[in-house]
C-alpha cells in the first residue's frame, strides 16, 4: 500500500513538472513554425529581388557575366542575413553571433582559403574582363578550352564544341595563363602545305593566291601573302596568311585545306609525304655469300 502511495506520488511530481514545461515546449513549436514560414516567404522575396536586380541590368544594357556575378553575390548575402535574421529570433543575441564569427574566423579562413580564393578571382574577372560570357577561351594550365557559358562568385562554366559543360574555379584561372580567342573581331588565318622540290614552285604558289582570292571568306581589302616558309628535308614548306572575321576562322581553314588537296592533285603538284629510300648494291663478295649461304 505504501509503495502503490509513493508511486503515486512520483508519478504526480513528474506530471506536474511537464505541465510545467509545456508553455516553452509550445513557445518553442511556435518559433520554429514560425522560422519556417520567415524563411519561405523570404526565400521567395529574394528570388524576387534577384529577378528585379537581373532585369534592371538587361535593360540597363550590363554584361551577362557581371549580372550573374553580382545577382549570385546579392543572394548569397541576402541569404545570410536571413539565417543571422532566423537565430536572433530564437534568442541568440547579435553580439553573440558577431564574437562566434570573430571567433572562428581563422579557422573559417583556413577552411574556406580555395573558396576564398575563387572569390577573389571572380571579382578580378568582372574588374580586368580578361573574357565575358560568349567568348571561346583556352585555360592553358590544365588544356581547358570552350564558350563561357556562365561566370559565378566562385566558378567559370565553360560549353566545349562536343556539348559538354566544364566547371573551373576563378582562382585557377585567374593564376593561370588564358588564350581568349573572339575576343577580337577577326583573326589571321594561316596554312602551311609542303611540295616537292620536282614541283613547279611558280605554279604552286599561284594557285594559292588564286584560292584565296576567290574564297568569300578571305577579306580582300586586307592584306594576303603566300611565300616560300622553308626548305624542308622532304620538300618545300609554303605558307599562305590573310584575314577573316573571327566566325570564319574554322570553316575557311577547312575548305582551303580541301581545295588545296584537290587543286594540286590535278594540277600533279606533288605533295610529299616522310619516306625512306633503301638502296642495295649488286654484287655482293664471294665471302659474304658463302657465309650467308652456310647460315
Amino acid at each position: 500500500m505504501t509503495g502503490i502511495l509513493a508511486s503515486s506520488i512520483n508519478f504526480e511530481k513528474i506530471w506536474n513538472r511537464i505541465s510545467a514545461q509545456i508553455p516553452a515546449v509550445e513557445a518553442f513549436a511556435w518559433k520554429v513554425i514560425l522560422a519556417i514560414v520567415i524563411y519561405f516567404i523570404a526565400s521567395k522575396v529574394i528570388v524576387k529581388i534577384c529577378a528585379i536586380i537581373r532585369a534592371a541590368m538587361n535593360k540597363a544594357g550590363a554584361d551577362t557575366g557581371v549580372i550573374q556575378f553580382l545577382t549570385s553575390f546579392v543572394k548569397t548575402a541576402l541569404y545570410f542575413l536571413l539565417i543571422v535574421s532566423i537565430a536572433v529570433r530564437f534568442g541568440i543575441k547579435e553580439s553573440s553571433i558577431a564574437a562566434l564569427l570573430a571567433s572562428g574566423g581563422v579557422a573559417i579562413g583556413l577552411a574556406l582559403q580555395g573558396g576564398l580564393s575563387n572569390l577573389a578571382g571572380g571579382v578580378i574577372i568582372m574588374l580586368l574582363r580578361p573574357f565575358t560570357v560568349g567568348d571561346y577561351i583556352i585555360e592553358n594550365t590544365n588544356s581547358q578550352e570552350g564558350t563561357v557559358v556562365k561566370i559565378d562568385l566562385f566558378y567559370t562554366t565553360l560549353s566545349t564544341v562536343d556539348n559538354r559543360r566544364i566547371t573551373i574555379p576563378n582562382g585557377n584561372i585567374t593564376n593561370s595563363s588564358i588564350v581568349n580567342v573572339t575576343s577580337q573581331d577577326k583573326r589571321k588565318l594561316e596554312i602551311k602545305v609542303m611540295i616537292g622540290y620536282q614541283s613547279d614552285l611558280k605554279k604552286a604558289k599561284g594557285i594559292l593566291e588564286t584560292l584565296l582570292h576567290a574564297d568569300p571568306a578571305i577579306m580582300s581589302e586586307q592584306e594576303m601573302l603566300v611565300f616560300v616558309d622553308e626548305l624542308a628535308d622532304d620538300g618545300v614548306i609554303l605558307g599562305l596568311r590573310a584575314w577573316v572575321k573571327t566566325e570564319d576562322y574554322w570553316p575557311a581553314k577547312w575548305r582551303l585545306n580541301e581545295e588545296i588537296k584537290l587543286t594540286f592533285d590535278e594540277e600533279n603538284i606533288d605533295i610529299p609525304y616522310p619516306q625512306l629510300d633503301v638502296h642495295i648494291k649488286s654484287g655482293l663478295p664471294e665471302a659474304f655469300g658463302r657465309e650467308e649461304r652456310s647460315l
